[in-house]
C-alpha cells in the first residue's frame, strides 16, 4: 500500500464502500510529563473503536494511522497481526462484514512540528501544554480513523491526563477518577476533532439568545492560554467579538449554532492562524499581545475570530466532499469574516483592509505558475496541503463579494440559509451551492461559475478617456486584458469613479457609474458628458476582483496628489494598484518608494500604513536595481526616521513608524538611535519601548553586528519566556557570521531537533537581505538538500524549509538558471515540492524584471 499520501480516487472508492457510524477514542496523555527514557519518540497510548458499515460484504479496505507502533488490532472480534496489516500509515482491512467494529490499540507520538498531538514545554515555568492540529489529514497521528472529509461520524473522546490538568475537546467534558469524558459530537469530519490539555489559564462567559420559535439558546463560552500569557490576555475583548459574531450569524443564517459550547484556545507554536474545530477553536497565541500594538492587530484578530466562527456553518455543519471544493468553506469564511467584521464590530473599515491586504495575497497567488481555479484539481493530500493559499481564501472571498453585487445580498444570504438546512451534517460539491443560489437569485450560476470559479488568472482593467473639444468626456472605455497563460476575459460588475481636485486641494470623487464590464472593451455611456477627470478609478468601491490600471493622466495625478485623495478606500485601492504595477515592472521600485516617502505619512488608516511599510521594504529588497539599492535604502531609513519623529507622540502611527524604522535602519546613526532607545540614553517623545519593541530593535542590531550573543543572552534573561526564546533564536540567527549561518543551516536542514516554531525563527533570522554575499554559498546547498528534506521531514517543516531557504536574495540570472536546472533534473520529484520551487522561481524572475525596470529609470 502507498505511504502517508491519500489520493482522491482512493478516497472516492472508500467512501462508496464504507459508512461510519461512530468512534470511541481513549487517549492516555499522562506520558506527556516526566522524564522520557529510550531512544525513540515520546509516545502516548491511543485506543480507538470505530463502528462502520460496508456496502459490499467480503470486500477489503483500509483505515489510517500514523504511529510508531501498534500493540493490538481486532476486526469484528478477530485479532489481526499488526506486523502483517499495519505498514506505518495504513491498516489493511480484509473480508469486511456488512456491519463492522475495528479496535486499534496503538502508541502514537507526540509532535514537535505542530501536526497531530503537539507537545510544548514552557521554558518560563517548565509546564507542559498539549493541543491537536489536524487539517488536512493529521488526526491519524492521534487515533486510527478513516481520514477523509466525507466519512463523517459522531465521536466520543475520553482522556486520561496528568494530575492537575484540564482537558477540553469538541463536546462538553466532565472529570471523574482522573478520566475526562466528553459528550458525543454531532457527525463531523476527522480533521476538525480536537483535544487541548494542560494547565491552561481558562476564562468563561456565556451567550444567550431567544430564537424565533421562542426557545432560548445558551452557549457556554471559554477562552484559554498558557499561564505565562495570562497577564496579557484580554479575554473580555475576545468574548465581545465572539458575542457580536454570534449575534450577526444568527441574524443572517437562520440556523442556530449547532455544537453546544464555544471554547477558544490560544496555543503555542501554532503553524496556522487558527482552526475551526467545532466547539473548540484553536488560535496561534501571538493573537495575545504582549506589548502595544496598533488597531490593525486587534482588527486582524477579530477578523480571524469571525472567520473561524463562520466555519461552524460553512465547513463544520456542511463540509466539502473532497479538498477540490476546499473553497466551499475557506472562501466563504474569508468573505464572512470581513462581512461580519464590518456589520457587527467596531472595525467598520474592514473592507479597506480586505482590499489592501487580503487581495494583495490573492493577486500574488493568481499570477504564480501554480495558480489554479478557485475550484481546484486536488489529486491527493499533498496537493490539499498547498492549496490553503491566496486563491482558495482571498480570491474566493473577493469573488463572493462580486457575487453579492451580482445577485444581491438578500438572495445570497437566502441561498446560504437553504444550503445549511438542505445539507446539514452532510458533504457537498460546487453544484450543491450553485443550485440554491440559482433558486434564490434567478441568475444563471453555471455561466458565472465557469468564468469565476473554474478558470484561473486575474484580469487587468484600464480606463481610456477621450475628451471632446469642450473639455468634457466624449467617451470613457474600460479595456480588459488577461495574461497569455490564462486568457479568460470575465464579466465584472464595477463602479467607475471620476476624481478631481477641489478648491481646497483635496482630490474628491464627483461622478460615479456602475456598469457591467464584459469582453475586451466596454463603453461606460453614463459618464459621457462629465467634466474631465484628473483620476479615473475603474474599480471604485472595490466591487470586483481585478488589477486596476491607470491612464497617463490618472497616474500623473497620483504621483503629485495621492496624499490629497480623501476617501480611504479609494486611496487604498490606488496604493494597491501602484504596488501591482511595481510587481509587474510597470512602475520602477524607486518611484514606489518615493511615493511612500512623500505620502505614507498622511495615511490615516493604520492597516494601510503598515501594508505600505511592508511593500516599500519589499520594493527595496527585491525590485530595486542592485546598483542603487544601498542609496535607496538610506533614503527609506531617513524617511522612516523623519516620520517617527513627526508622528503624534504615543500614537499607533508612531509605533508603526518605529517598527518600520528598525527594519529599514541602514546607517551608523540609525543603529545608535536604536541602541539609545534600548538603553535609555535616547528617547522619542511618547514612544514606550516595551519588551516586544525591544526585540524588534534588537534584530537589525544583531544583523548588522551591533548586538552580539552576550547582548542577546542578556535580553533573554530579561524576557525568559517562550516568546522571548523565539525572538532570541531569530536574532542569534541574524548575526553576520559564517559560523552562525553554518550552525543555523545544520540545525534546520540536517537535524530535526528544533520545534516548528524555532525552525521558523531560525529561517527568518538566517535570510537577511543585508547579508547577500554571506549566504551566497547556500544556493548550491539548498538545491542539493531540498528533495531529501521533503521526503524525510513532515510536510509542514518541508514547506517551511523549501520556501524559507530558497536563495531569493541571490537575485541573479545564475540563480534563476540553477533553479531551472534543478527543475529539469527533478521532473519526477513530488509535485508539491516542484510547485514550491516553481513559485519561488517565479518570484525571482519577477524580481529580476522589476530590477531591470528600476535600472532603466535610474538615468532619468
Amino acid at each position: 500500500m502507498p505511504g502517508e499520501n491519500l489520493t482522491r480516487e482512493e478516497a472516492r472508492e472508500r467512501a462508496a464502500l464504507l459508512s461510519v457510524d461512530g468512534y470511541e477514542v481513549s487517549l492516555d496523555l499522562r506520558s506527556a510529563v516526566g522524564e522520557h527514557s529510550g531512544g525513540g519518540p515520546r509516545t502516548f497510548r491511543s485506543v480507538t473503536t470505530v463502528r462502520f458499515r460496508c456496502a459490499e460484504p467480503g470486500a477489503s479496505s483500509f483505515a489510517d494511522l500514523i504511529a510508531p507502533s501498534v500493540t493490538a488490532l481486532s476486526l469484528n472480534g478477530r485479532d489481526l497481526d499488526p506486523g502483517r496489516v499495519f505498514d506505518g500509515s495504513r491498516i489493511l482491512l480484509e473480508d469486511l462484514a456488512a456491519d463492522n467494529e475495528l479496535v486499534v490499540d496503538a502508541q502514537c507520538a507526540y509532535s514537535r512540528t505542530g501536526e497531530g498531538m503537539h507537545r510544548f514545554v514552557d521554558p518560563e515555568d517548565g509546564e507542559v501544554y498539549l493541543y491537536t492540529q489536524y487539517e488536512p489529514a493529521d488526526s491519524r497521528r492521534v487515533f486510527a480513523n478513516f481520514e477523509q472529509p466525507d466519512l463523517k461520524a459522531p465521536y466520543r473522546f475520553e482522556v486520561r491526563a496528568p494530575e492537575g490538568w484540564t482537558v477540553w475537546s469538541n463536546g462538553a467534558g466532565e472529570s471523574a477518577d482522573g478520566v475526562w469524558r466528553f459528550a458525543e459530537t454531532k457527525p463531523i469530519s476527522t480533521y476538525i476533532t480536537c483535544v487541548v490539555a494542560g494547565p491552561y489559564h481558562y476564562v468563561t462567559d456565556s451567550y444567550e439568545r431567544v430564537l424565533e420559535d421562542g426557545t432560548r439558546l445558551e452557549i457556554p463560552l471559554g477562552a484559554m492560554c498558557r499561564k505565562g500569557l495570562a497577564p496579557h490576555f484580554d479575554a473580555d475583548d475576545v468574548f465581545l467579538v465572539t458575542k457580536q459574531g454570534l449575534d450577526f450569524f444568527h441574524d443572517h443564517f437562520d440556523y442556530p449554532y449547532p455544537f453546544g459550547k464555544y471554547d477558544q484556545a490560544f496555543v503555542p507554536e501554532y503553524n496556522l492562524g487558527a482552526m475551526e474545530n467545532p466547539g473548540m477553536v484553536t488560535f496561534r497565541e501571538e493573537f495575545i499581545f504582549r506589548g502595544k500594538v496598533t488597531r490593525a492587530s486587534y482588527e486582524g484578530r477579530a477578523n480571524v475570530i469571525l472567520h473561524e466562527m463562520a466555519h461552524m456553518w460553512f465547513g463544520d455543519l456542511v463540509t466539502m466532499e473532497w479538498w477540490d471544493d476546499l473553497w466551499l468553506k475557506e472562501s466563504f469564511a474569508d468573505f464572512m469574516g470581513a462581512f461580519s467584521l464590518v456589520g457587527a464590530t467596531r472595525f467598520t473599515d474592514g473592507w479597506i483592509t480586505f482590499a489592501n491586504r487580503r487581495k494583495a495575497w490573492a493577486y500574488r497567488a493568481d499570477q504564480l505558475p501554480s495558480t489554479h481555479p478557485i475550484t481546484a484539481d486536488i489529486r491527493d493530500l499533498q496537493d490539499a496541503k498547498l492549496n490553503f493559499d491566496g486563491i482558495t481564501y482571498a480570491k474566493g472571498a473577493s469573488v463572493l463579494k462580486q457575487l453579492v453585487a451580482y445577485v444581491g445580498q438578500d438572495a445570497f444570504l437566502e441561498g446560504a440559509r437553504r444550503y445549511f438546512k438542505r445539507h446539514a451534517y452532510g458533504n457537498t460539491r460546487l453544484g450543491d451551492l450553485l443550485s440554491v443560489l440559482e433558486e434564490t437569485s434567478g441568475r444563471d450560476m453555471a455561466a458565472w461559475s465557469r468564468a469565476w470559479l473554474q478558470t484561473a488568472g486575474v484580469n487587468s482593467l484600464t480606463p481610456q478617456v477621450l475628451l471632446g473639444a469642450d473639455g468634457r468626456i466624449d467617451e470613457l472605455t474600460v479595456l480588459q486584458e488577461a495574461a497569455e497563460s490564462h486568457p479568460e476575459l470575465r464579466p465584472h460588475r464595477v463602479a467607475v469613479g471620476l476624481y478631481r481636485r477641489t478648491d481646497s486641494g483635496t482630490l474628491e470623487r464627483y461622478a460615479q457609474a456602475e456598469t457591467d464590464v464584459d469582453g475586451a472593451r466596454t463603453v461606460v455611456a453614463e459618464l459621457a458628458g462629465a467634466d474631465a477627470p484628473e483620476l479615473v478609478l475603474v474599480n471604485d468601491d472595490d466591487l470586483t476582483y481585478c488589477k486596476t490600471r491607470f491612464d497617463d493622466t490618472s497616474l500623473a495625478a497620483l504621483r503629485e496628489h495621492l496624499g490629497a485623495l480623501t476617501d480611504p478606500l479609494a486611496r487604498a485601492l490606488c496604493w494597491s494598484a501602484l504596488w501591482n504595477m511595481t510587481r509587474d515592472a510597470l512602475l520602477p521600485a524607486r518611484d514606489f518608494v518615493d511615493l511612500v516617502l512623500r505620502f505614507a505619512g498622511r495615511e490615516s488608516d493604520i492597516g494601510v500604513l503598515q501594508m505600505l511599510h511592508a511593500w516599500a521594504e519589499s520594493a527595496l529588497v527585491h525590485y530595486a536595481a542592485p546598483a542603487g539599492r544601498a542609496e535607496l535604502g538610506v533614503e527609506l531609513a531617513r524617511g522612516a526616521r523623519r516620520e517617527l519623529h513627526d508622528a503624534e507622540p504615543g500614537s499607533e502611527h508612531q509605533l508603526a513608524w518605529a517598527r518600520f524604522f528598525a527594519r529599514s535602519a541602514a546607517e551608523p546613526a540609525d543603529f545608535d538611535l536604536l541602541t539609545g532607545l534600548l538603553d535609555g540614553t535616547s528617547a522619542v517623545e511618547g514612544l514606550a519601548v516595551d519588551q516586544e519593541l525591544r526585540w524588534a530593535f534588537l534584530e537589525p542590531l544583531a544583523a548588522h553586528g551591533v548586538a552580539d550573543e552576550k547582548v542577546l543572552d542578556a535580553e533573554l534573561a530579561r524576557d525568559d519566556t517562550a516568546s522571548g526564546k523565539r525572538h532570541q533564536v531569530r536574532c542569534l540567527a541574524a548575526r553576520p557570521s559564517a559560523a552562525v549561518k553554518a550552525q543555523c543551516w545544520a540545525q534546520v536542514v540536517e537535524s530535526d531537533a528544533l520545534s516548528n516554531a524555532l525552525v521558523e525563527a531560525t529561517i527568518s533570522g538566517f535570510a537577511q537581505s543585508s547579508q547577500r554575499e554571506l549566504i551566497a554559498p547556500y544556493t548550491e546547498k539548498y538545491f542539493a538538500a531540498i528533495e531529501r528534506v521533503w521526503t524525510g521531514r513532515s510536510i509542514q517543516i518541508g514547506m517551511d524549509v523549501v520556501r524559507g531557504l530558497f536563495p531569493s536574495h541571490q537575485d541573479s540570472q545564475e540563480t534563476l538558471d540553477a533553479t531551472d536546472a534543478w527543475l529539469t533534473s527533478h521532473e519526477d520529484a513530488a509535485p508539491a515540492l516542484r510547485r514550491l520551487v516553481l513559485e519561488s522561481r517565479d518570484d525571482l524572475a519577477r524580481a529580476l524584471r522589476g530590477q531591470a525596470c528600476d535600472e532603466a529609470a535610474a538615468g532619468r
